[in-house]
């Protein structure tokens, strides 16, 4: 019944695009809220289409009823979840970097929306986004991403049952490598941010007099902004590399 009324060429197609269409969704930079939702449509349909026809024999042929299809369909969209949650993580990590390098430098009150996650943010933790995503695109690394889904299908054959337990094993490994990536991408900022403290601390014992905190606010602000300049490029290198590193592991070199 299905190979009549689904030909197997659009199946094809269709099996392609469930898994990459919702790594897609995930995707940074084109599965931020501010690209449109038809746009990332029509990108995923395209792509399906050119690849579908380079992985026709490691597809599985048509089920034969509508509730195997159905299965098929869950496993491949657990699959592209996977490759976007990991690749969506490492984004977070910026902003969570971002958040400590704000209360580091007392701009922890000044919001501006975050266009990765659609919600105010620390602008620190803003600018890191919008710069490791032009970065990521500078670098054609979104080409990896596109590059670990499709050699993908050589680890995770479509058909067959999807790896429940290592995918979460991963990504708790993930969330733990990410959350060390924003403490050492912030580790400048914290230095400076108790070295300052203490020299505030050591000031208002000598001085009671003076209003510290007056005084301070404006310097620890100009402080975070001179050692944002200077390890910038620093930051970049490390999220990039670690960044990277996440990926190659899919990817058939």
């Amino acid at each position: 019944m299905l190979q009549e009324l689904l030909p197997a060429q659009i199946f094809a197609i269709l099996l392609v695009f469930v898994r990459l269409g919702t790594t897609m969704l995930l995707m940074p930079g084109i599965g931020d809220p501010y690209v449109p939702p038809r746009t990332r449509l029509i990108l995923a349909l395209l792509i399906a289409l050119v690849i579908a026809p380079i992985l026709g024999n490691t597809l599985p042929a048509m089920p034969e009823s509508a509730a195997d299809l159905v299965v098929l369909i869950v496993g491949e969209f657990l699959i592209g979840a996977f490759f976007g949650t990991i690749t969506r993580l490492y984004i977070s990590a910026l902003t969570t970097a971002g958040m400590i390098i704000a209360f580091m430098s007392s701009m922890a009150n000044a919001l501006t929306p975050d266009p990765s996650a659609a919600q105010q943010g620390s602008i620190a933790g803003s600018f890191l986004v919008v710069a490791a995503v032009l970065t990521i695109f500078t670098l054609d690394l979104h080409h990896a991403m596109l590059a670990a889904v499709i050699d993908s299908y050589q680890l995770f054959v479509p058909g067959q049952v999807p790896p429940v337990a290592d995918f979460a094993d991963m990504i708790s490994r993930v969330v733990a490598q990410t959350f060390l990536l924003s403490f050492q991408i912030s580790a400048p900022f914290i230095a400076v941010g108790l070295i300052f403290f203490l020299g505030l601390g050591l000031l208002g014992r000598l001085m009671p007099q003076m209003q510290v905190f007056f005084v301070a606010m404006p310097l620890q602000i100009a402080a975070g902004l001179v050692v944002l300049v200077l390890v910038l490029p620093a930051i970049l290198r490390w999220f990039v590399g670690a960044f990277q590193d996440s990926l190659l592991p899919f990817v058939a070199l």
